[in-house]
Order: C-alpha cells, then structure tokens, then sequence
C-alpha cells in the first residue's frame, strides 16, 4: 500500500494496521460509513457493541489488560458524544486508547448540520490530545501521532475528528515508519541522577519506610523493579485501587490498599511513617483523606513521569520525573537498606491485630462470594468491576498478584464500566478467565452488552453481587444521613431471565453452598457469557471505611 493513492477511509485502515491494531470496538453511523466500507474489505476484527459508552469501555478494558492502545469508532453527533464518559473515563486512569469519531462534511462544519457536535471541543478537557482532520494528506500523519502520544509519557485518550468528505477523497498514503517528531512533546523517561541520589539517602536514613505504589508502576511495567526495591530494603508496600496487582499481594511485605477503603495496617503505616516512596501514584483524595493531617511525621519522594501531578496535592520533599522502571531501576544500583526490623514487627502486630474480615452470621455475605471466585480461578483471573461496594470487596478479598489483572474504573467511578471492560478484556487475552465482579446497580447501565457478549461468543463471567441497593449510596445514608433510604432501592429485573433472553447462561445463588457449583459451571462455559446472580445480604458494608474529610487513621469498622 506504500504510496499508493487512497481514499481516506482505505489510509484510515492501512494506517490502523500499521499500528498494529488488531481489534477495534464500535457502532457505524452515517458519518463513518465510507470507513466502515473499508473495513468491510479488511481483516480487522470488529466487535459491534451496543453502545458507544460501551465500545470506549471496551477498548479500554483492552489497553489496561494487555498494554496496547485500544481503539474504538462512533459516528457524529450523538455517537460521539456518547463516547464522552468512557474517554472521561480512560482520561482519569491514565489509558491508551484512540477514538475515531465521524464528523460532517468540512464546509458544513459550524451551521448546525444534521448529527453535528463540536466534538473536538467537547472533549478537549477529558484527552491527552485530539484532532480534527482537515486535510486528506495529514491524515495517515494525525493516526500516526495519535497513536504515539496515547502510548507514550503519561498515556491517555486520544480522538480524532473525522469529517466524511475526508473519508472520500483521496491521496498518496505515506507508511509512516519513524516515531513522530511532535514540536513541544517530549516526555522525559529518564530520572535526574541527582534526585535519585538524595532518594537513596534518604532511604539509608529512614527507620520506617513505607512504598506507596499507583497505577503508574503497572503502566511502565515497573513491578519487578518494585519488588526488587522492596525485598532488598524490607520496605513494606502498600498499593492504591489503581495500582492493585503492582506487588503480589500474598507477599509478607504487602500491606494491601490505602485510602478510604484501606486495611487498618496500610493507613496506619502511612500515618506513623518515616518516610513515604511515592512511585507513579498521585496523591489523589481517596488516598490521602484530611490532607492536613496525612502522613505527618513523613519525608516524601515521588517518582511520576508526569511533573505537574509532583506536588500537585502533596507537597513533596524529593521530586523524580520520570518513567517508574527506569528511575527504580537506576535507584536501585545505588540504594542501601535502613535499619526496619522494629518497624516490620510493629507492622507485624498490627496485621494481626486489625486483620480484613466480615460477620459470618449464616447469610450469604458478597465477601464470601469474592473469596470463592479467588479461590475457584486459584488467583489467576483477570477481574473487572463495576463501580461502588462490588468494587471495594473486589479489592479487598480477591488478591491480586500479577499486573494487568485487576481492571476497574478508579479516577471517575464510572458505574456500568466493568461489563463492557471485561468483553475488551476478554478479546484481548482469549485464554484467560474474565470476571466482572459486579452490582445490580451498576450491572444495569451498560447490560445491553450480553448482546455483544453473545454474538461474538466472548464468554466471559459475570457476577452480580445482588443487595437490592445502589449499596455504596446507601451506605453513606445509613451511616452519614440517619437511615433515610432516599430513592437507593432497586427494584430489579429477574437477571437469570435477562441473560436467558439475550441468549446467555443465567445461573441464581441465595446460599453458600451453591456458590462455588455455580462459578465451575460457568468456567466451563467456552462460547456464552455466564451471568451469575448471587443473592446477598442487603445490609452488607464496606469496612474499613474513612469518612469524608477524616484522616486516614480515623477508620470506622476494622479497628474494633
């Protein structure tokens, strides 16, 4: 195809594979129909969602669980603006993906034309960068910067505009074979030498450390050099939602997650620490609560590739820009361990003392159900979630030990994200087991996907975990607003019947004993979605649990 006169539709496609793209997730739509004409011809795997929102989830449960750019397509107009949430989405966790959305004709842009949205305006705030094309000879260029600036430095959404006269006409199509020279765009990958000298002093010196670990360790592929850190100094590791998966969670070292949802042990680490290493996480208000009094005995570094999160919310005492695997990795070359044997031992204690754990009163507990399916897959599952208590238990009973396995919507909280993940996840990694850990509430915003599910035969699993209840909602009324249940009662459908309907496995449990029978009946699904609709105890809370505004060792539940 190498300088060969295309249309523009054809380049879209040839500069797509050129990229590597295999999978693509989307909805045509008039103004993408000469695109969607060209991928008729080509071998790229479509997967036709039944929402946009969905798609945009999709390819970013996609790029979370295999560390490609995802990619999904939506027309003008209400296609486009339908992406908005998933990009949003994507934007906060810091994942590649390139949304190509349609656009009207260039003369017509600006006079309100039928299915015409300002979507480059709409979305400048939630992408790392977007485009509108209006020039057929830029075109294989903007794909070929997109691409490059979703992947690279701190990765984020991309868009592209593309107006469909653009599709139509045609030009030479360039292989673009070189990394983009973008003027002004140069993330820096490498740690001041310096800065990382003072770190590992600062190291020797502290007598209780403690690594905070984000997203970002997963993003640059960083976990080895994680625990490389962490074993040759003996400095525990406590992990942020995002970063779950970063450092096994079965190690002696492992603290868990922090923050409003944290173990006792992680919170009050931080609290009572020396020393925090900050490595490509950001300091955001779920971690750090009362941000006057987080952490206040602590010297901080921070290590992000991104130097506008460096300070951004807590003042740091060393700054390191940088890629995390590059900076831990000359970090440590030169690091020597403290002296930590009568942190560890208190560390110990309190493990012991304020371990996670649940009233065991008979009911079905979602707890429980969490423990099974960790259990079941023998902890080698990829887990998505839906967003609210679902997510938290997820977090809290499923130990994650490996990257690239936990896929969930932290920075937004977007409800109905992890479904529609978990297909992305699954088309992916085909020889994996997906499981989206879900709620009734959450499961209902994006439960048209069974449809997808079903006719690309993508089995993954399902599990709602099925209190009746928006249950984080209600949880905070019960706790913070006097038990006045205000419209946080479902109603729900017969989810068993649902799945059947859209020609899936419904499977219901309501006790213990049925649980683990259900989740090996529907591991042994190859083709169909399996929904699993457990039946749990409606009053069921999340603990730990920090209230809003509180310091992070201001727990309620956990201590007691």
């Amino acid at each position: 195809m190498r300088d060969m006169k295309l249309k523009g539709a054809q380049i879209v496609v040839e500069a797509l594979k050129k990229q590597g793209v295999k999978d693509i997730f989307g909805i045509p739509g008039g103004a993408v129909l000469p695109l969607f004409d060209a991928l008729y011809d080509s071998d790229l795997n479509f997967y036709l969602t039944r929402h946009e929102q969905a798609a945009a989830h999709a390819a970013d449960g996609y790029a979370r669980s295999t560390g490609k750019v995802g990619v999904c397509i939506a027309t003008s107009g209400p296609g486009a603006t339908n992406l908005v949430t998933g990009i949003a989405t994507a934007y906060m966790d810091s994942v590649p993906i390139v949304a190509i959305t349609g656009q009207v004709k260039t003369f017509l842009i600006g006079n309100d034309a039928f299915q015409e949205a300002d979507t480059t305006g709409i979305t400048r705030p939630i992408t790392k960068y977007n485009y509108l094309v209006k020039d057929v000879k830029d075109l294989a260029r903007t794909i070929h910067e997109a691409f490059y600036i979703a992947s690279t430095g701190r990765p984020g959404p991309v868009l592209i505009d593309l107006p469909v006269d653009i599709e139509i006409q045609e030009t030479e199509f360039k292989s673009q074979d070189h990394p983009p020279h973008i003027r002004g765009y140069s993330p820096k990958v490498k740690g001041h030498p310096l800065q990382i000298k003072k770190a590992a002093e600062m190291i020797k010196k502290s007598k209780r450390p403690v690594i905070y670990a984000g997203g970002g360790v997963i993003i640059s592929s960083a976990s080895s050099e994680l625990r490389k850190l962490a074993e040759k100094c003996k400095i525990p590791v406590t992990t942020t939602l995002m970063g779950l998966g970063a450092f096994p969670q079965t190690h002696p070292l492992s603290l868990e997650m922090l923050g409003m949802h944290g173990t006792v042990y992680a919170n009050l680490a931080i609290q009572n620490s020396d020393l925090i290493i900050a490595v490509g996480a950001r300091f955001d208000d779920r971690v750090t609560g009362k941000i006057s009094a987080f952490a206040p005995q602590a010297k901080i570094i921070h290590v992000d590739i991104d130097p506008s999160a460096i300070s951004k919310n807590v003042v740091v005492d060393i700054p390191i820009v940088g890629d995390a695997r590059e900076v831990l990795r000359e970090l440590l070359k030169i690091v020597e361990p403290p002296d930590v044997e009568e942190w560890l031992k208190q560390i110990k204690k309190w493990k012991k003392e304020f371990p996670l754990k649940y009233k065991n009163d008979g009911r079905l507990k979602p707890q429980y159900v969490v423990q099974k399916i960790y259990e079941v897959t023998e902890g080698k599952a990829i887990i998505t979630t839906e967003v609210g208590q679902n997510q938290m238990w997820a977090a809290h009973w499923y130990k994650f030990t490996k990257p690239r396995t936990f896929i969930t919507s932290g920075g937004l909280g977007t409800m109905g994200y992890g479904f529609p993940a978990a297909i992305g996840a699954k088309v992916g990694n085909p020889d994996a087991v997906v499981i989206d850990i879900a709620g009734d509430g959450s499961i209902q915003m994006n439960i048209q996907e069974l449809a997808t599910a079903v006719a690309h035969e993508i089995p993954v699993i399902v599990a709602i975990l099925n209190n009746q209840y928006l249950g984080m909602v209600r949880q905070w009324q019960q706790l913070f607003y006097k038990e006045r249940y205000s419209y946080t009662y479902l109603k729900n459908p017969d989810f068993v019947k649902v799945a059947e309907a859209f020609g899936a496995i419904g499977i219901r449990v309501t006790k213990k004993s049925e649980v683990e029978t259900a989740l090996k009946k529907a591991l042994r699904s190859k083709k169909k979605p399996v929904v699993i609709d457990f039946i749990v105890d409606e009053f069921e809370n999340v603990y730990p649990m920090v209230p809003a505004g509180e310091a992070i060792d201001r727990m309620i539940g956990g201590m007691a």
